[in-house]
C-alpha cells in the first residue's frame, strides 16, 4: 500500500499532519550504534523538565506509559487480550519508567517488543492457517455473522478464545472483500467489453497470505532504533499527543518535509502483494526522470545503497524501511534490481541522488478572470498553500513568508481584487512563517498569543504595512492545523476575512520545540544517532484570548469538505490538552463589516450549495460515511455486502451519468466566461501570466495507471476549479458587491 498522508502525523513538530505519500527522499544517517540506554535517560529527564505541565514520573505516570504502550503496537487490538494486558501491569506498570531512568532503555525496550512480536506473530501464525485451509475451497458467507470494521475503540478481548474469533472474522471480512471486489472488476470489464484482469490475479487465500507476510515481516525486521523509538514514544505520547521521539532517521525526514525539500531519487513507492516494491510515481524534473531507467510500474526486489555490491533483499520489507535504504546523501548513487513485468528478467539501475524538485509542496497561485452578468471582468486571485514551510538548517533558504508576498505582489499587479487562501490539508509550520503572513493582511498589530508553563503570556506582533487590502476568503477543512489555526484565527479576529470549510479545523492549540538530544548528552558519552526530542513547551492562543486546543477554529460558512466525514481532530485523541481561555491581547482592533454582511453571505451561500448538484452528492457521502462509521459493523453474509455495494454501484452510474451531460455545459459556459492564469514561484517575474488550458497536466509528477481505476467511468470535473473554489469564488464576488 502506499504511505498515508495520515501516517506521519504526530511526527510533525508544529503541525498536525504530514507530508506527501511515499516519496523516497532525504539525506541518509549514516552513525554507529547509539547509546541507546544514554539517549533513554536524557530523553527522560528533558521531557519532565521541558514539557509545558511539568509532570514528573510517578507510578501513576508508569501505568500509563504501559497502556500507551500497548495502545502505540496494537492499535486495533489485535494482538493483546485483557488477560495480557493485566499480566503485563503486574510486570511493568509500577516501574516502567525507572528502567529509563536507571540507564536500561535498551533492554527494557527489547523485553517489550518480546512482549508485543511473540504474541503478534502468533495471532499472524493462526491467520495464515485459517487463509491456507481456504485455498482449495472459500467459505460459502452465507451466515449472518458481523465484525467490526474498526476496533481501535472497543476494549480489548478478554481472552484469547474470544481473540482468536476477532481474528477468524477480520480474515474472513477480508476474503469477502477480495472477493466482491474481483467480482465488481470482472463485471466492469465485461460491460465494457475489455480483458478481465482479474484472470492474472493470484488465488484469493495466496493474495492475502501474501498480505499477512508483510505484516509479519513488519514485526519480524524490528531494529533496536525501532524498539527504542516505539517505547520513547509511548511515554511522550502521555504527555501530549505531539510531543514525540525522533530516532536520527526520523529526525532528518522531519527536517526535510518541514523546509519543503528532499533529497533522493524523486520516485514514489508502494507496497505490492507479491512482496514487491512498485514505482508508483516519478517526479517530473527529478534524478529518476532525468536518468530515464527507471520506469512507472518496475517493481523493486533489492537495493544497493551505496553501490557498492552490498545488496539487500527487501522482498516483504515494510516500505519505511525500503525507503530508508533507497535514500541517501546528494550526489551519492543508489543501485536498484527491479523487475518491469511479469515473467521479465531482473535488470540494475543505477540513479545519483539529487535535490528532488517538491514544486507541489510550495506556495502557489492562479488567477481566475471571470465575466460579471453586466458584462464587466473581475480578477479573485487563488493563493495555495500546502504547508508554512522553511528551512530549519540553513539561513536565506526557503521561507514559505517571502514566497507568498512575491505571489501577492504579482497579483496586486495583476488588479486582483479579492483573494482565497486555500489551507485545506495544511497541517501547520513555523510559527514565525505564519506571523509574517498575517501581517501581509493586517498590518502591524498582535498575531497570536502564546502562554508558557509558568503563566508568562507573550504577545506575538508583526510590524510593517499591509500589502494586501482586499476582500479574504480563508478555506480550511479538519487537516488544516497548528500554524493554519493561527493564521485563520488571526484573519477572523481582525475581521479580515470570512472563514469556510469543514465545521471547524483540526484543533492544535500547542507549540512544540524540536531539541537535539546530543545537546544534553554527559560530555564524554557518544553523539552518534541520539535523535530529537519534539516537546510540547507552549500554549497558543488567538488575539481574542480564545484557544483552538480541541474546539480549533470555527467555520462562518460551512461547506461540504470530503473529510467531514473523518472522525480527526485534536479532540480524538489520547491524553490531549484542556481548552481554556485567557484574556484578549491588547492592540488590535476588529473590522466589524463581515460581522455585519456575514448573514446575508450565509444564506446566499446556503441556496447556492442546495442547488448544487456535486455539493449535495457531497453531503450525502458525507452523510452516509458518518452512518457506516458510527455503526462500525460490516456483514459477513455475501448477499448481504453485494447487495449493499450494488446499491452504491448504481448509484454512482446515475451520478456518472448526470455528471457527463452537466460537466459539458458547465465547460463550455467556463470558456465564456473563465479565464484561469498559472501564477506559480517561476512565473512571478514573466511579463504576461500564462493561461492555464484544459490538456494542462499540472502534476509535479508521472503516476502509474491502474487498470481497475481506468474501468470506473468517472467525468473530470470542469478544470482548475474544484465545487469548493467555485462556492468560495462566489462568497468572494458577494463581498466585493456588498457595502
Amino acid at each position: 500500500m502506499k504511505m498515508n498522508i495520515l501516517s506521519r502525523f504526530r511526527r510533525m513538530a508544529f503541525t498536525a499532519a504530514a507530508v506527501a505519500a511515499g516519496v523516497v527522499s532525504c539525506t541518509s544517517v549514516s552513525y554507529a550504534e547509539p547509546d541507546y540506554d544514554t539517549i533513554g535517560k536524557q530523553f527522560a529527564l528533558v521531557l519532565q523538565n521541558a514539557h509545558y505541565s511539568r509532570t514528573r514520573f510517578s507510578s501513576a505516570m508508569y501505568a500509563k506509559f504501559l497502556e500507551s504502550y500497548m495502545q502505540l503496537v496494537d492499535p486495533q487490538q489485535l494482538y493483546f487480550t485483557e488477560e495480557d494486558a493485566a499480566m503485563l501491569r503486574d510486570k511493568y506498570a509500577s516501574s516502567f519508567g525507572d528502567y529509563l531512568l536507571a540507564g536500561r532503555t535498551r533492554d527494557f525496550a527489547e523485553a517489550l517488543h518480546y512482549e508485543f512480536s511473540t504474541r503478534a506473530l502468533a495471532h499472524i501464525d493462526k491467520a495464515e492457517q485459517l487463509l491456507a485451509s481456504y485455498e482449495k475451497q472459500l467459505p460459502s458467507f452465507d451466515t449472518d455473522r458481523t465484525t467490526p470494521r474498526s476496533r481501535r475503540k472497543l476494549p480489548r478481548a478478554k481472552n484469547s478464545a474470544e481473540l482468536d474469533q476477532a481474528w477468524r472474522d477480520m480474515v474472513d471480512d477480508m476474503v469477502l472483500t477480495e472477493v466482491l471486489r474481483r467480482e465488481n472488476v470482472s463485471r466492469l470489464a465485461a460491460e465494457k467489453g475489455k480483458p478481465d484482469p482479474m484472470l492474472k490475479e493470484k488465488p484469493v487465500a495466496e493474495k492475502l497470505a501474501a498480505r499477512l507476510k508483510r505484516l509479519r515481516n513488519e514485526v519480524q525486521e524490528a531494529d533496536t532504533e525501532d524498539m527504542v523509538a516505539t517505547l520513547l514514544n509511548a511515554v511522550a505520547r502521555t504527555y501530549d499527543p505531539h510531543s514525540d521521539y525522533m530516532s536520527a532517521k526520523e529526525e532528518q525526514r522531519f527536517k526535510d518535509m518541514i523546509k519543503a525539500s528532499i533529497v533522493g531519487i524523486g520516485a514514489q513507492l508502494s507496497e505490492q502483494d507479491d512482496g514487491t516494491t512498485r514505482i508508483e510515481g516519478i517526479v517530473k524534473g527529478g534524478p529518476a526522470a532525468k536518468n530515464g531507467q527507471l520506469k512507472l510500474g518496475d517493481r523493486i526486489i533489492a537495493v544497493d545503497s551505496l553501490n557498492d555490491g552490498q545488496w539487500v533483499d527487501i522482498m516483504y520489507m515494510s516500505i519505511d524501511k525500503v525507503v530508508d535504504l533507497v535514500r541517501g546523501k546528494q550526489g551519492v548513487p543508489v543501485k536498484l534490481r527491479v523487475l518491469s513485468g511479469e515473467g521479465a528478467e531482473e535488470r540494475e539501475v543505477v540513479i545519483v541522488r539529487d535535490e528532488v524538485p517538491m514544486s507541489e509542496s510550495l506556495a502557489s497561485a492562479k488567477i481566475v478572470e471571470m465575466t460579471l452578468p453586466d458584462g464587466k471582468s473581475r480578477r479573485i486571485g487563488i493563493l495555495t498553500l500546502p504547508s508554512f514551510y522553511m528551512d530549519l538548517d540553513a539561513t536565506g533558504g526557503v521561507r514559505c513568508a517571502a514566497d507568498v508576498k512575491k505571489l501577492i505582489v504579482r497579483m496586486q499587479k495583476e488588479n486582483v481584487e479579492g483573494l482565497i487562501v486555500d489551507l485545506r490539508f495544511n497541517g501547520g509550520g513555523s510559527l514565525e512563517e505564519v506571523r509574517k503572513m498575517v501581517g501581509f493582511f493586517t498590518g502591524a498589530g498582535p498575531v497570536v498569543q502564546v502562554r508558557d508553563p509558568r503563566g508568562h503570556r507573550e504577545r506575538l506582533t508583526v510590524s510593517g504595512k499591509k500589502i494586501f487590502d482586499g476582500e479574504v476568503v480563508v478555506i480550511c477543512n479538519k487537516l488544516s492545523a497548528s500554524a493554519s489555526e493561527i493564521f485563520a484565527g488571526a484573519m477572523a479576529d481582525y475581521g479580515r476575512a470570512v472563514i469556510v470549510g469543514d465545521e471547524s479545523t483540526f484543533g492544535k492549540g500547542t507549540v512544540q520545540i524540536p531539541r537535539s538530544l546530543a545537546d544534553y548528552l554527559p560530555y564524554f558519552s557518544s553523539r552518534e544517532g541520539a535523535g530529537m526530542i519534539k516537546v510540547t513547551v507552549q500554549k497558543f492562543y488567538r488575539i481574542n484570548g480564545a484557544s483552538t486546543q480541541k474546539k480549533g477554529v470555527e467555520s462562518d460558512i460551512v461547506l461540504p469538505m470530503s473529510t467531514a466525514a473523518l472522525q480527526l481532530g485534536e479532540a480524538e485523541l489520547d491524553y490531549v490538552m484542556p481548552y481554556d481561555e485567557i484574556p484578549a491581547a491588547a492592540g488590535y482592533v476588529k473590522d466589524g463589516r463581515i460581522a455585519r454582511i456575514l448573514p446575508e453571505l450565509a444564506r446566499r451561500s446556503a441556496a447556492r450549495v442546495a442547488a448544487d448538484k456535486d455539493l449535495q452528492d457531497a453531503k450525502w457521502n458525507i452523510d452516509y460515511r458518518r452512518r457506516i462509521t458510527e455503526e462500525n459493523t460490516d456483514s459477513l453474509n455475501k448477499a448481504t455486502r453485494a447487495a449493499e455495494n450494488a446499491e452504491l454501484v448504481n448509484r454512482r452510474k446515475a451520478i456518472t451519468a448526470d455528471r457527463k451531460v452537466r460537466y459539458a455545459a458547465m465547460a463550455e459556459q467556463d470558456a465564456s466566461k473563465l479565464c484561469v492564469r498559472r501564477l506559480k514561484l517561476d512565473d512571478v517575474e514573466l511579463a504576461e501570466l500564462p493561461v492555464i488550458t484544459k490538456n494542462d497536466d499540472e502534476k509535479y509528477m508521472e503516476e502509474v495507471k491502474d487498470p481497475e481505476e481506468e474501468l470506473e467511468e468517472e467525468v473530470e470535473y470542469p478544470f482548475t476549479l474544484d465545487p469548493i473554489l467555485r462556492e468560495s469564488l462566489n462568497i468572494v464576488n458577494d463581498m466585493l458587491e456588498m457595502p
